[in-house]
């Protein structure tokens, strides 16, 4: 989309449609919400630039849309069969209406066309589809999610998931993807311990995922080995990637680790045992593909052992002082729980 002024219009549509589906009180407002949601961010995701924009705007309309019916035929459905009704619906009535709203968040095993939808995007979009447009089904999702053998198995499918099929992955927007997928499984527990819980969680995730794409952007860069080379011109932006790509993992002191950090001391003291030996188990492997690149990137392509004669560029100072704000976050937080 070249035009800057349609570009806004659609954005401030998309946010109204975000809008809508957190103030609707009733299930056709939301999804009414959930379309102008839809319809504002395909136009986003065309571009002349890239031929592969078309592929992944028609995916990812073709699977909303399917989204889109299933859950409008399923709110039809069973207000017709007055099961809305009742105070309390029953587990089949829940897993029904939440299947397209999973779809919706590409949460596994409904993912398969999230990886092939972000490998087509541009990183502006693709911060978007991993981050804004995640509101509006997890809203609608925390109003029916709650202990059973559903929410169980897509948490634990999510995160393993997520963290296994990273693994070996050469594309950055892959392994961001994979990375996504296992965050839901992480805010899909953190709403089986409160609405707080999942939405502190989701505002530090899209806080280090905005921080790594203003990173990549502007080197246009799409596989890992690319990043090997940036210590030749720019080691602090190497630095500043591999360390949010660490905290992304969740690994101590960095940001990260102090939401998985608060949500594994929650489930711990409602007894979700077993549920947070799998979380934490998958967190590590996930770990390891991170420390694994960021040791390759950091000794075995090490270039320019001095960092002196490195100019800063005035364009990337402001990505240096986010990166620098969203790493400290979890000093200041720390403090203030100890006061």
């Amino acid at each position: 989309m070249s035009n800057n002024s349609t570009k806004i219009l659609f954005l401030i549509t998309l946010i109204s449609g975000i809008t809508i589906v957190i103030s609707s009180n009733s299930w056709l407002s939301a999804w009414m919400g959930l379309e102008i949601n839809l319809l504002s961010f395909i136009p986003i995701m065309s571009s002349h630039d890239n031929i592969y924009t078309s592929e992944s705007s028609l995916k990812y309309f073709i699977i909303q849309a399917l989204a889109s019916v299933t859950l409008l035929f399923s709110i039809m459905l069973l207000m017709m069969t007055e099961t809305l009704m009742q105070k309390y619906p029953s587990e089949v009535t829940t897993s029904v209406l939440l299947t397209p709203l999973l779809l919706k968040s590409g949460s596994a095993p409904l993912h398969w066309w999230f990886p092939s939808v972000m490998e087509g995007l541009s990183w502006q979009n693709c911060v978007i589809l991993m981050t804004i447009q995640k509101i509006s089904p997890l809203v609608l999702i925390s109003y029916l999610w709650n202990i059973s053998v559903f929410s169980m198995s897509i948490i634990m499918m999510s995160i393993v998931i997520g963290s296994i099929s990273g693994l070996n992955q050469t594309s950055i927007r892959k392994i961001m993807t994979y990375s996504s997928i296992n965050h839901m499984g992480w805010m899909l527990a953190a709403m089986l311990l409160g609405e707080n819980y999942w939405l502190m969680y989701l505002l530090i995730y899209s806080l280090m995922t905005t921080t790594i794409i203003l990173i990549i952007n502007p080197f246009q860069i799409s596989l890992i080995n690319q990043t090997f080379m940036l210590d030749n011109k720019n080691p602090i932006m190497k630095f500043l990637l591999f360390t949010s790509l660490l905290s992304l993992g969740g690994l101590p002191p960095f940001t990260g680790f102090f939401p998985k950090w608060i949500i594994i001391q929650t489930m711990m003291d409602n007894q979700m045992f077993w549920l947070t030996l799998i979380m934490v188990v998958m967190s590590l492997i996930t770990l390891y593909y991170y420390l694994q690149l960021s040791y390759s990137a950091f000794l075995l392509n090490h270039s320019k052992p001095s960092w002196n004669t490195w100019m800063m560029n005035k364009k990337m100072l402001p990505t240096i002082l986010f990166t620098a704000s969203t790493m400290g976050l979890l000093l200041s937080t720390s403090i203030s729980l100890l006061y």
